[in-house]
């Protein structure tokens, strides 16, 4: 049935394109008898949904380039809980999940590597360890409309392979007259609460502009609070999945799947977010323009994972008797599926972690007009912070050992049961102790990123086919750190203890596991009472973790803007270039064992310096009826990751044969490159309606692998190094594991859209409408990524970030003051990006989602309650699983939801 719908919604989309194109000859052989009408009807005031979807019609239509915009329907009135829900409602973008929130965007099945975040028009920072921006830090509520340019143009700066999106806040002296709009939800989670932590959650915001001294100097204010509750219940498969020889897992045959553990948790908690935004402007003139920005905000989460989890790979601390399986069920793809685990010895645990994201920006933009010729100058600033705290403590029953038989069903959907024979929900015999993963570990890491340009452009009158000629340059200089101490959390002097009951916060249920209740308890005081933890960064291990990756790219840009006929055809765009000098340093340290006690620790720099010409090519023919065919051509460069350009690296060298070895990251990487060609048809119904079939190809010349080079030259690491007696001398050339670049690939794509009112078709559906968007993508681009081959396999994998087919639609209905809207997104399966345990970037198979999400509301017009909406929200309304596996869907890793989200509103305008 999912296929049949698939294949409606695509079959709906082509034929409303093909019908409404058709139907626009019979539409204007009428035109001129309605002119009359039609002016009338323009003078209309549009509002709501409408409003917010004719003017990204506006701009998507009025664009030189390709593009898909987002309009506000009102001041701080986007639709969403973050813009990141917003965005990925967008022909070509998908989003995907994190704590249940949609957080990172993939534009036009490439991953966000490729893609780049303006904010005003300036690039952003991130809180992580990469470019691309969690989006769920930016309130929707402060962001007015959001652009992507599917195509560069050479005056675009900044811009990413894929996809260049533009968040843009409020211009109050663009915006007719003064306003002040405020607003309140209320919202719980379905899981409902447990531990410490409630169901409830709430959102206020508030935005104020005004103009004064006859309209020449404007402020607008606007601020965002919320506080979302963290309910997650969760069943994780340790990775990898390994194929057994004979006798490895007693009871288990030879050859089947099989995974060394289960977890089953029920994660609570919250996420508290804050959010300000100011824009100044002033314009006592035609002749000058002066726009300040200022965003800030900081996200505060604070978790713990309650988790019951089992080792089934034959360790339980080294007790007799030893593991054995009976019982087992192995399906026709030879993975294990169930049977009793015996002489396991679980644990309970207590994983917390608490993250502080804080962003701040600042721009400042002047804008001169000196006769024929403009000039803007732009300064701008962003930095970005996190702070993490990660503690674990690890309990089992006690006195040691209590050694059980677990029961074992893993499900490809749905949770997976974990039945253990013992009782696991009294706290007061759960001890804290040295279990067979310790008593706990903790990490303390900390990300900076702080980027400075300035940007100086003018724009100059031209003749013949161009209208104008623009000429700028911009200056970037970033700087990024990370920092992660770490350490065991040791017992103290009082050793095996039961955490007090002054610190439980009560039981969580995990029955949906099988698995009954367990206790919660407060993992920072518990630390702090029974435990020390001291976190160091100086341990040989530790040492590749810190690093500091430096950028300072020049760009200067020609871009000719064209408005010209070609015989009876307008025709608009632009053409130019850009050229991009980069300078890219890193700063880290490494471990010399061979050197004195003391003196181990060794600093190491690398770097590189390079050019790219960035040619680009923009044409829109506008043909009669309101149509319009674009074609774009581009050269485009992705910059790779940060951390992979992190000089951090650790070595060593066999002492059997002298030759040395290590990994470590790529200070000399260069980007990802493309040629890129795009075409679209476009039929606009005025700024009501339109219709559009895209098609795009970029032939990638080069990719960034993780590889193992057999001739990397160590020389300035091994000079000092003194073999141990007997051993060969060292050898200066060796293997070194590290991302390179590597040849690329093609991807192309197909996207199909239509935003349709559905009064153009008949005046009795006045009021409804459908926004459909459906993309359907194609590689024969195969990577390999060591670092992940515990979860995706040793194998060549699809592009991360790809899926095959993406769909969105949104059906809606608006009328006197009423709105009614559900959307579905949905996505095939593709390989999405997490952080594992230690903190480092892991790939995964993630299964497909359909994520539905409804709205309804009532605007008040008129009397006392003239300016009020009232409006219910629900979001993940199906709730939806987060599902991962491991090649295979019989072989899952984890099974997650997070519930449904139901939110009462109250907005005021005035």
């Amino acid at each position: 049935m999912l296929n049949l719908q698939r294949n409606l919604l695509s079959a709906a989309l082509a034929s409303a394109i093909l019908l409404t194109a058709q139907g626009a000859h019979a539409q204007d052989a009428t035109a001129t008898a309605a002119q009359d009408e039609t002016t009338q009807l323009d003078t209309v005031v549009v509002t709501g949904i409408r409003r917010g979807i004719e003017g990204a019609i506006s701009t998507k239509r009025d664009s030189s380039s390709i593009v898909e915009a987002i309009s506000a329907e009102d001041i701080g009135k986007l639709p969403d809980v973050s813009i990141a829900e917003s965005i990925a409602r967008l022909p070509g973008l998908a989003a995907q999940r994190v704590a249940g929130r949609a957080q990172v965007i993939s534009v036009r099945g490439l991953s966000p590597d490729f893609s780049t975040t303006l904010l005003n028009g300036r690039e952003m920072v991130s809180t992580g360890d990469n470019r691309s921006v969690e989006f769920d830090q930016y309130p929707s509520e402060l962001v007015n409309g959001v652009t992507v340019y599917k195509t560069p143009d050479a005056g675009l700066v900044g811009q990413g392979l894929s996809g260049t999106v533009d968040m843009r806040t409020i211009r109050p002296l663009a915006y007719d007259g003064s306003a002040v709009m405020v607003g309140g939800r209320y919202q719980r989670n379905s899981l409902g609460s447990a531990a410490n932590a409630d169901a409830d959650g709430h959102r206020l915001n508030a935005t104020w502009i005004g103009k004064f001294a006859d309209d020449t100097f404007g402020i607008a204010l606007g601020y965002s609070h919320s506080s979302t509750p963290i309910q997650e219940n969760q069943v994780g498969l340790y990775e990898p999945w390994q194929q057994l020889g004979d006798g490895w897992r007693p009871g288990v045959p030879e050859g089947t799947w099989y995974s060394d553990g289960a977890k089953a948790l029920r994660r609570t908690g919250y996420t508290d977010r804050d959010g300000v935004m100011a824009t100044l402007q002033f314009r006592p003139s035609n002749a000058w323009t002066s726009t300040l920005d200022l965003f800030y905000t900081r996200a505060e989460q604070e978790d713990t994972a309650n988790q019951f989890e089992v080792h089934l790979g034959g360790y339980n601390g080294g007790f007799d008797p030893g593991l054995e399986l009976t019982g087992v069920t192995v399906n026709g793809n030879d993975t294990f599926t169930g049977g009793v685990a015996h002489n396991v010895y679980p644990l309970v645990r207590g994983m917390y972690n608490k993250r502080d994201d804080r962003i701040k920006a600042f721009g400042w933009t002047n804008e001169f007009n000196a006769g024929s010729v403009d000039i803007v100058a732009d300064i701008g600033w962003s930095k970005a912070t996190r702070d993490e705290l990660n503690l674990e403590n690890n309990t089992q029953l006690y006195p040691m050992p209590q050694l059980d038989s677990v029961a074992i069903d893993l499900r490809s959907s749905g949770f997976s049961q974990l039945v253990p024979g013992l009782d696991y929900s009294n706290p007061a015999a759960l001890y804290l102790n040295n279990t067979i993963y310790g008593s706990g570990y903790g990490k303390v890491p900390s990300v900076d990123d702080e980027l400075k340009t300035f940007r100086l452009s003018a724009s100059i009158p031209a003749g013949g086919w161009f209208a104008d000629v623009d000429v700028g340059v911009n200056y970037a200089d970033r700087e990024k750190d990370k920092v992660q101490p770490e350490g065991n959390i040791n017992l103290g002097a009082q050793g095996p203890v039961a955490i007090g009951d002054d610190l439980q916060y009560g039981r969580v249920n995990l029955g949906f596991a099988g698995i009954g209740y367990i206790p919660s308890w407060n993992v920072p005081a518990a630390v702090a009472r029974y435990m020390e933890f001291e976190p160091v960064d100086d341990l040989s291990y530790l040492i590749p973790k810190a690093w500091t990756v430096n950028e300072k790219i020049t760009t200067g840009y020609a871009r000719a803007n064209i408005d010209t006929e070609w015989g009876s055809v307008p025709v608009t765009g632009n053409i130019g270039f850009q050229v991009q000098h980069v300078d890219q340093s890193s700063d880290s340290r490494y471990w010399d064992s061979t050197r004195p006690a003391g003196q181990e620790i060794q600093p190491f720099h690398g770097g590189k310096t390079y050019t790219e010409v960035l040619p680009s090519l923009n044409l829109a023919f506008s043909f009669a009826n309101d149509q319009m065919l674009r074609v774009a051509l581009a050269k485009q460069v992705a910059r790779p990751r940060v951390d992979q350009l992190r000089s951090a690296l650790e070595f060593g060298v066999n002492t059997a044969t002298g030759r040395p070895g290590g990994a470590g990251g790529n200070p000399e990487l260069e980007p990802w490159r493309a040629n890129a060609f795009d075409i679209s048809y476009e039929k606009y119904f005025g700024t009501k309606a339109y219709v559009a079939a895209a098609y795009f190809f970029k032939d990638l010349k080069s990719y960034i692998y993780t590889q193992t080079r057999d001739d990397f030259d160590f020389s300035d690491l091994v000079g000092d190094y003194v073999p141990p007696p007997g051993s060969p001398p060292v050898q200066s050339i060796g293997d070194f594991t590290q991302p390179l670049n590597g040849e690329g690939g093609k991807l192309q794509g197909l996207e199909l859209t239509a935003s349709l009112p559905f009064d153009l078709f008949s005046d009795t559906l006045a009021g409804f409408g459908i926004i459909a968007s459906a993309s359907f993508f194609d590689s024969d681009i195969e990577i390999l990524d060591p670092e992940s081959a515990s979860s995706v396999g040793s194998d060549p994998i699809s592009l991360p970030g790809l899926s095959d087919r993406v769909y969105n639609w949104t059906l809606y209905y608006e009328r006197n003051g009423f709105e009614a809207r559900v959307n579905q997104r949905r996505r095939s399966d593709f390989i999405g990006e997490i952080g594992n345990f230690n903190g480092n970037r892991t790939l995964r198979y993630v299964v497909g989602e359909n994520i539905t999400d409804a709205q309804v509301s009532y605007t008040f017009s008129s009397g006392s309650l003239a300016g009020m909406t009232l409006l219910l929200q629900g979001s993940n309304l199906t709730n939806e699983a987060y599902r991962t596996y491991a090649g295979s869907k019989d072989r899952p890793l984890e099974h997650i939801e997070w519930g449904r989200t139901i939110l009462f509103g109250v907005n005021y305008r005035f």
